[in-house]
């Protein structure tokens, strides 16, 4: 069985991963495409190619779609293709605050829908047996959790220097990082910020942002997020009996590499793997009646509470 999917976008995440991925999966076929150009719909390799996004959701044999548009174009889209009768993959971030989330919450319960954030890097296998060892006590309790995703980049023209559409480092990089907490604490309530830092572009997007905070369940964590710092991403998680560090591989964006963690000391090695298509191969069973994890809907919404309180917060501001 395999579940046909049409992608509304054609840019170059489409291009050089979910493309892919989709094309490689065991349960997945890339059926259609929709975007502003027909020539790079085509270049996807879809077994059609339709010449609007509306034409591509009304398609009654698409199953699943995948946006992948600007981050503003998220929600109206995802909430047209559920209205059609489509369950939907879209882009990081989901929406641009919680309320938009909780919208989308909505509408894909209203009509039975699966809505999912794609958050690739949650299916990486060296995350999974992360929050594994977390679970079964290999570090003693869970305390702390230092993390950083930078990269120095001209953005002149790029939409993440946009506010209206959602740029900003903390919601393009600063999400992995949520992701990440929650899928090691279970919980993001109770964020209480402890100092911030941030560097404002002139159009009022943050290029930098550094926080310190805990969570009522006594987690802490420091995080850094930034556009202009050079390129970095690591993980350190501490506990009470030892500590975790994501060593080989980039911390948040492993991606055909092989990767490892430093245990207390022990390595542990993962093998080159394509977490794009694990995420696609999830999906689609999922649809297909399977018990796969998906990112749940709940977890991308305690996401986007908690980077609405970051970004809202007053203070520290440079």
């Amino acid at each position: 069985m395999s579940t046909n999917w049409g992608f509304i976008g054609a840019g170059n995440i489409a291009k050089v991963a979910l493309g892919p991925a989709v094309h490689k999966a065991k349960n997945a076929k890339l059926y259609a495409v929709a975007s502003r150009d027909p020539i790079r719909s085509a270049a996807l390799s879809p077994v059609k190619v339709h010449h609007s996004y509306q034409d591509l959701i009304d398609d009654p044999d698409v199953d699943a779609v995948y946006i992948s548009l600007a981050n503003d174009q998220h929600v109206v889209w995802s909430i047209k293709a559920m209205q059609a009768g489509k369950d939907v993959l879209c882009e990081k971030p989901l929406a641009l605050n919680a309320m938009q989330v909780e919208e989308l919450k909505d509408v894909a319960q209203a009509h039975n829908r699966l809505l999912v954030e794609a958050v690739w890097a949650r299916f990486h296998p060296r995350l999974i047996r992360t929050v594994q060892l977390i679970d079964s006590g290999a570090i003693g309790e869970l305390t702390a959790v230092d993390s950083s995703f930078a990269f120095e980049s001209n953005l002149v023209g790029n939409y993440r220097l946009d506010p209206a559409m959602g740029g900003g480092s903390l919601l393009d990089v600063g999400l992995y990082q949520l992701h990440l907490w929650l899928a090691l604490s279970q919980d993001l309530s109770g964020l209480q910020i402890q100092r911030l830092t941030r560097s404002i572009s002139d159009t009022g997007v943050d290029l930098t942002t550094q926080f310190s905070a805990q969570f009522a369940n006594g987690v802490k964590v420091d995080a850094l997020s930034s556009f202009e710092l050079p390129a970095q991403q690591h993980v350190v998680i501490i506990g009470t009996a030892g500590s975790i560090e994501f060593v080989d591989g980039q911390a948040f964006t492993t991606w055909k590499e092989t990767s490892s963690l430093s245990v207390n000391g022990v390595i542990e090695r993962f093998e080159e793997v394509d977490a794009y298509q694990l995420m696609v191969e999830a999906f689609s069973s999922k649809l297909q009646g399977g018990s796969d994890w998906v990112v749940p809907l709940s977890e991308s919404l305690a996401c986007a509470k908690a980077l609405d309180q970051i970004s809202q917060f007053v203070g520290g501001t440079v």
